[in-house]
């Protein structure tokens, strides 16, 4: 089977968890993620099956949106609230709405992040989370990433006993994202330690959270021989390309990686940078404009019969 299930992913699991169950319940081997959640992060995480695992890619690059909340008032290891806590500073009051809100939009277009320690971000081989445990400090990789939109979804709660204010946020944003670090960051530019505290991913690939599925609806699926109905084609990864149909010709060629020309498929001047290329109302391979030979190549090859 080739496609795309918008999974639910609930907390207490990996990613990788749910790719591993997902294996076992269809019985399938090639089966990938697009986009890591935390374990104590729910929500929406496309799972690539067959030959969809390539365009894993394609369903990342849309973007994602999540919904959460950032408490003030103390910092852990893990910028949320599973590890220790190593900052603490008692608000005396909380922080008005326009303060936040302008903190919010200094946090907002493309800013520069450092991945938290605890994450499977790689240095040198090693998931960086493997040197956080082994208490081994080491440099880690800036990363430029796009902040669409960082706002409040609410007045949120203030607790004079604990000194801590919880407010709830949405962010969209790129992918490589770590809304952990926003939270952190969010704090720091108010001058008080933050913490993520709570965070749905609400959409990703192209899927809102109220089209997921559930492991449980994926095995009843199964027993009913009605799993088709919950899996998406592979064109759906690809459907903000322009398609163009394959004659029977062109087909052939394709099938066998050729270079073609641009009149092949009526492009003007300005070429189209990549064209997704169907026959029998499939998409079978994405190919690339190629400006220093005026043709097109091939870029991702599906052949899906």
């Amino acid at each position: 089977m080739d496609g795309i299930i918008p999974l639910y992913k609930p907390k207490g699991m990996t990613s990788f968890d749910c790719v591993a169950k997902i294996r076992h319940i269809l019985h399938q081997k090639k089966v990938g993620h697009s986009g890591t959640l935390d374990p104590n992060v729910d929500g929406v995480l496309p799972i690539c099956v067959g030959k969809a695992t390539k365009v894993v890619n394609y369903l990342m690059n849309s973007g994602k949106v999540y919904e959460g909340s950032v408490t003030l008032g103390f910092s852990t290891t893990t910028e949320d609230l599973d590890g220790e806590v190593i900052d603490e500073k008692n608000l005396d009051k909380p922080f008005r709405e326009c303060e936040i809100d302008n903190a919010m939009e200094q946090l907002t277009g493309e800013i520069t992040q450092i991945p938290p320690i605890y994450s499977a971000v790689k240095v040198n081989g090693k998931k960086l989370y493997e040197y956080a445990r082994q208490g081994i400090e080491v440099k880690r990789p800036e990363r430029k990433v796009t902040i669409y939109t960082f706002e409040r979804t609410g007045q949120g709660t203030f607790d004079s006993k604990k000194g801590t204010q919880t407010i709830p946020f949405r962010v969209q944003c790129s992918k490589g994202t770590y809304i952990r670090t926003l939270a952190v960051s969010l704090g720091k530019i108010l001058g008080v330690p933050g913490v993520m505290s709570q965070l749905t991913r609400i959409s990703s690939g192209g899927f809102k959270l109220s089209e997921t599925v559930t492991f449980e609806q994926l095995n009843q699926a199964v027993m009913t021989q009605t799993l088709s109905t919950l899996v998406r084609p592979i064109d759906f990864a690809l459907k903000d390309y322009p398609h163009f149909a394959l004659s029977e010709d062109l087909w052939m060629r394709v099938q066998n990686g050729a270079i073609l020309k641009r009149s092949n498929f009526d492009q003007p001047k300005q070429a189209t940078s990549i064209l997704a290329l169907t026959y029998h109302d499939r998409v079978q391979a994405l190919y690339q404009y190629d400006s220093k030979r005026a043709a097109y190549r091939p870029l991702t090859m599906l052949i899906t019969g």
